[in-house]
């Protein structure tokens, strides 16, 4: 599977809900995107910044689909949905969530991509383990860049406060994570969830 996320910002944020109902009204119309798999509105509501994540079965799939979030893109005013920054395509190399995810976390680290099933090799058997064991925990969906080395972890939560106190443990196995693969931490953020909807098998690929 692969995944596209598009990142935006300087949102009007006073309009985030209307964002969502708009995007909610999309979907009870029953105007999806044409193969996704899953979809996820992951909102700032701070800073503005908005990621739209969409899981699909391949890169040719995204490209597919394109055309429609374009078109979607032209429908919803800027000053709503703000402006379009960057639009990335990962490899999903793990999947396994749980309904009912409220919040999230994104840790983004580098390193050598020689090193890339290495870093897989130690989330799922070092990391993944501990992590399956907090409250309220939702999944992961870990995306990876096997040309740059580039990985993006992604952590739901029930809810935000769910979010905040896994906050020391999230940092332990954020840190071990890194150094047993020789990764450098680049950042770590933290969104609301207002919408989601996944029906992607599992999938664990180390």
């Amino acid at each position: 599977m692969h995944a596209r996320i598009a990142a935006f910002e300087n949102r009007d944020t006073s309009r985030a809900d209307e964002l969502v109902q708009l995007v909610r009204d999309r979907q009870a119309s029953g105007t999806e995107i044409p193969g996704a798999l899953g979809m996820y509105m992951l909102v700032d509501r701070a800073t503005g910044a908005m990621l739209g994540l969409s899981i699909f079965e391949s890169e040719d799939a995204i490209r597919a689909a394109e055309p429609v979030f374009e078109r979607m893109g032209d429908e919803v005013p800027e000053e709503i949905r703000g402006k379009r920054v960057s639009v990335d395509v990962y490899e999903v190399a793990i999947h396994e969530v749980a309904e009912g995810a409220a919040a999230a976390r994104i840790s983004t680290f580098a390193g050598d991509p020689s090193k890339i099933e290495e870093s897989m090799r130690h989330a799922v058997q070092d990391v993944l383990p501990d992590a399956r064991s907090l409250d309220v925990w939702k999944g992961i969906v870990m995306l990876i860049d096997r040309l740059t080395g580039s990985e993006r972890t992604i952590t739901l939560w029930e809810s935000r406060e769910a979010l905040e106190a896994s906050e020391a443990a999230a940092d332990q196995l954020r840190a071990r994570a890194a150094e047993e693969a020789g990764q450098r931490i680049i950042s770590v953020e933290r969104f609301e969830v207002p919408l989601a909807f996944d029906r992607a098998p599992r999938l664990v690929t180390a």
